[in-house]
């Protein structure tokens, strides 16, 4: 720690870090523009200006940037010096000079950076009345509006774009005097992150697209910390929500998970809230064959207490979008031993390996922030960038770690980002990538491998022995795979925060094994290390937790059952004689998941049909929904409150934005009243999530801590709640001007302390509570740093979660030894693995119209020598027919040519609509190709 004197005062600073960001950390408004503590500092602005004196005997002192000037011992500088507030209003003035001064139309309006410092520097008069220069705005796609005539050249777009996310279709293109950001045409921004633009830019320049389509000034929303569904990384993000429909999505700040951003699938797939296919009352199927029919809510739950009366055998089949407690809920409405997980048998034996790992094993599930820390980084059979996008974001600045060094040595600041990335040019840390196809890190990569699943879990092994001879050999390796092998050990080795990546994208457990013996060998062998799992959905690992066998069991039973049924019946009839079958399923409550998105449709269908009634609680209709006789409304995340599990095994909670109207409610309420009509809950029924929540940790050790994963429901500040609505919130009589001119009263909220109202504690609340960020003065999202004892550090108190899982590092862990044998090519056979699309893969985001626009289409991906051989181009079709396909269909796919595929591999996108339920089973499975039965153009 250091002393630095700011206006004659002293202060104790943060050596190591620039002026800027420790008079910001001190609570000092100076304003910035291309400064971002994710960033750092290149001194393109000239906003931060401060005077800086010798000594306190210096009058004079020097004008100098905050963000390029370190901090000293001893110090002495002014902000409020006059020459320093004169030159900052100068540089707003010359910054101001070409723009259209466009607030009252500028879709940032009302929480634009640039309006804060220009009024932070007094900047009130405009005197240039000259010809101001125009730019052409270009259509960056369905995501970001562009309008290039607001900006003031911060270069914070491409340094973000290009340096920290590394994209490369978005440029500073300069000519003489001017310059320009933007592409070299019109296009679809191609970054996965192209939506961090909106908030990055301290301007209007780029704007939420999606936005316009239903657009209300910032102020107007309400809004609540929530938790993001479309992958399993568990962003922090702060929905907003007006008139009841859910308008944006922004980023929440979390030091440990996603820090400053979020990916494009997690900010824009927030529509699917609003999507016309949404349930938003009960429906009923008063008799078999009969359509699906509206119902209040008091005459579906008389049904389903009719479905379940007489001793009724019911099974519920949970899921891996549910909370935590909708799970639990459904658990202990059918009890624990007929509650069915709701996915496969094979990803439920991953989803338990990788918990018993992580678990059981001394290496220490990292969060987002420590990938970033990483200094080498083995990724093995996971495309990190479509599966979990901003965990591939902190790979790319963890390639940096190793290099860093190199400036250190020249005594360069770590936030002096310009400097350092000329020291470093291209030098990267080591980052190894084995993956069944290429993957966008590849660029950043040190040496990347191409296999079938197999193989990579044989690379894995062949890493772990090479770093740990006790470790199980690997048989018949290449030469060239054992010098890979060897080359990873040894950077492994010789890092000092080595880390491992996998997951569950290949389908194949033996991957996951591998991983986790390269882990545990460089522990056992006395190296530090991190293992890291993804999983494919918001809560796949607290659905884990909370236990119960795959729905293929659920299948079994229940199909098995009616048609042992359908036996005795036919026995009974013969003899003349009444017998009464008691291990057939009478009902099955389906909770928040369409198993035809999971299933083979031909299977799902007979398990559908063999029980006797189907009860489905759900927030979007779909194909299981429609052979249901009773549906029940679930609220999304925007409309319930909840905890999920990420893959690190943070438990976060997410918290209701707004009362959505009708009978729409959580899954557990659901879960809930079914129990109370029916008379079956044991103890005293949940009023609130508190409770449920309390029920779920004393009845699941495990999910113990979760009941701090937040502040309980009775938690006040002063005596007052936190309010969802910001206090410049307007119109809430006015919205309701056609039903009443009175002031309604505001809904009452049993399961928060947060109020559906302008009301209540206007300071900092705990992090886990926070709404939005906002602090007089700054409206913007820079906000976030006074929120923050550092900036760029955690948040004041810690970051929200609670984390589950810790190692037990003393263990010596004992190895997988399941090694696969080496993968071979059959004749007329291919071994059919799944590709993941950020767009497209997830079940809701592509509900979403903007991400539907960006997502993939269906395709069929073979080796250029595999289609050579069978004669077929690009574009033309293949007829794809699975060995497992139930009802013997095939599928008329076009052709994409993959280089990097192994000989005998076809890939196929995982998740697209029409392909998901059919193609899944089939995964790591070999099937029949029949290629050349159809031949046609590219499309």
């Amino acid at each position: 720690m250091t002393t630095i004197h700011i206006d004659s005062r002293p202060y104790i600073a943060q050596d190591g870090d620039n002026l800027l960001q420790q008079c910001l950390s001190l609570g000092f408004n100076l304003p910035y523009f291309c400064w971002h503590p994710a960033l750092g500092s290149v001194g393109a602005c000239r906003q931060c200006a401060i005077k800086q004196f010798k000594n306190e005997d210096d009058q004079r002192g020097k004008i100098v940037m905050a963000c390029m000037t370190p901090v000293t011992d001893g110090a002495r500088i002014s902000i409020d010096d006059p020459e320093a507030r004169e030159f900052r209003a100068s540089v707003v003035e010359w910054l101001m000079v070409n723009h259209p001064h466009d607030c009252p139309v500028c879709d940032e309006g009302g929480e634009c950076h640039l309006q804060d410092m220009t009024v932070m520097t007094g900047h009130a008069y405009r005197r240039y009345r000259g010809r101001k220069r125009t730019f052409h705005n270009q259509n960056l796609g369905p995501l970001v509006n562009h309008e290039m005539n607001r900006c003031i050249q911060c270069y914070r777009c491409t340094r973000f774009y290009r340096d920290y996310a590394g994209g490369r279709d978005l440029d500073a293109l300069a000519l003489r005097n001017q310059v320009y950001f933007g592409r070299h045409e019109d296009g679809i921004l191609e970054s996965e992150f192209s939506g961090n633009l909106v908030e990055v830019c301290p301007t209007g320049v780029f704007t939420d697209k999606t936005l316009k389509q239903h657009y209300t000034r910032k102020w107007d929303l309400q809004t609540a910390p929530s938790v993001c569904v479309h992958c399993g990384l568990g962003c922090n993000t702060i929905p907003g929500e007006r008139y009841g429909t859910l308008r944006r999505i922004r980023n929440r700040f979390n030091g440990a998970v996603n820090g400053y951003f979020l990916c494009d699938r997690g900010r824009y797939g927030y529509e699917f809230v609003n999507n016309k296919h949404r349930i938003r009352q009960p429906l009923l199927r008063k008799a078999r064959g009969a359509a699906l029919q509206s119902a209040i809510k008091h005459d579906a739950l008389q049904h389903i207490a009719a479905l379940l009366s007489n001793g009724n055998r019911v099974i519920g089949i949970g899921s891996p979008r549910a909370s935590v407690e909708s799970n639990f809920a459904l658990r202990t409405l059918v009890g624990p031993e007929r509650f069915y997980a709701g996915v496969s048998e094979q990803d439920n034996r991953l989803l338990a390996s990788i918990l018993d790992i992580l678990r059981q094993g001394p290496a220490r599930s990292p969060s987002l922030h420590e990938v970033e820390l990483a200094d080498a980084v083995l990724v093995l059979g996971e495309d990190v960038c479509n599966t979990a996008p901003l965990l591939a974001l902190a790979l790319r600045q963890s390639v940096r770690t190793q290099p860093q060094k190199i400036a250190e040595k020249m005594h360069i600041p770590h936030w002096n980002d310009n400097a350092v990335r000329e020291a470093v040019q291209q030098e990267r840390g080591p980052l190894f990538i084995a993956t069944v196809a290429g993957t966008k890190l590849d660029d950043v990569a040190t040496r990347t491998f191409r296999a079938a699943p197999g193989d990579l879990a044989r690379l894995g092994f062949a890493v772990a022995h090479a770093l740990d001879s006790s470790a199980p050999p690997v048989q018949d390796m290449p030469d060239a795979l054992q010098e890979l092998a060897v080359t990873i050990a040894e950077a492994l080795k010789t890092a000092e925060r080595p880390m491992i990546i996998s997951g569950m994208g290949c389908g194949d457990r033996a991957v996951i094994e591998a991983a986790a013996n390269v882990a545990w060998s460089l522990s056992n062998t006395g190296h530090p290390v991190e293992l890291c799992f993804t999983v494919p959905e918001c809560n796949s690992l607290g659905a884990a937790m909370t236990g119960g066998v795959s729905f293929e069991s659920a299948f079994e039973t229940v199909v098995s059952g009616a048609a042992c049924n359908d036996n005795t019946a036919d026995a009974a009839a013969e003899a003349s004689t009444d017998v009464t079958a008691d291990f057939s399923v009478d009902t099955i409550i389906i909770l928040e998941n369409d198993l035809y998105q999971r299933a083979d449709a031909a299977v799902v269908d007979r398990f559908l049909a063999a029980a006797k009634h189907v009860v489905v609680i759900d927030h979007m209709d779909n194909a299981t929904c429609a052979r249901a006789d009773v549906v029940l409304p679930a609220g999304t995340f925007a409309e319930a409150d909840g905890t999920l599990v990420n893959n690190e095994g943070r438990a976060q909670r997410f918290f209701q934005v707004f009362v959505p109207e009708g009978d729409i409610q959580e899954s557990w309420r659901w879960a809930q009243d079914i129990m109370t009509i029916t008379g079956s809950c044991k103890g005293q029924p949940w009023m609130n999530l508190d409770q449920i929540t309390a029920s779920c940790a004393a009845a699941i050790p495990l999910l113990q801590p979760i009941l701090h994963a937040a502040p309980p429901a009775d938690f006040r500040v002063g005596g007052q709640k936190i309010p969802r609505q910001p206090h410049r919130y307007s119109g809430r009589t006015a919205m309701r001007a056609d039903i009443s001119v009175h002031e309604p009263k505001p809904p009452e909220d049993p399961d928060a302390p947060l109020s559906f109202s302008m009301e209540g504690y206007l300071g900092h609340p705990p992090s886990a509570l926070i709404p939005r960020f906002w602090a007089p003065g700054w409206n913007s999202g820079q906000a976030v740093n006074k929120f923050q004892d550092e900036v760029g550090l955690p948040l004041a108190g810690g970051d929200p979660g609670v984390r589950l899982i810790e190692p037990v590092p003393a263990r010596k862990a004992e190895y997988f030894s399941n090694v696969p044998t080496a993968f071979t090519r059959h004749a007329d056979e291919w071994l059919v693995v799944p590709l993941h699309h950020v767009f497209g893969s997830d079940e809701l985001s592509v509900l979403a119209p903007a991400i539907a626009e960006l997502a993939a289409r269906p395709y069929l991906a073979l080796n250029p020598a595999d289609a050579a051989e069978l004669g077929l181009a690009a574009g033309n079709e293949s007829r794809l027919q699975l060995l497992r396909a139930t009802d013997g269909t095939g599928y008329s796919l076009p052709v994409q040519l993959k280089p990097e595929l192994q000989r005998g591999v076809a890939g196929l996108p995982a998740g697209l609509p029409g392909l998901a339920g059919i193609i899944l089973p089939a995964w790591g499975k070999v099937t029949r190709l029949e290629i050349g039965m159809k031949q046609g153009a590219p499309p």
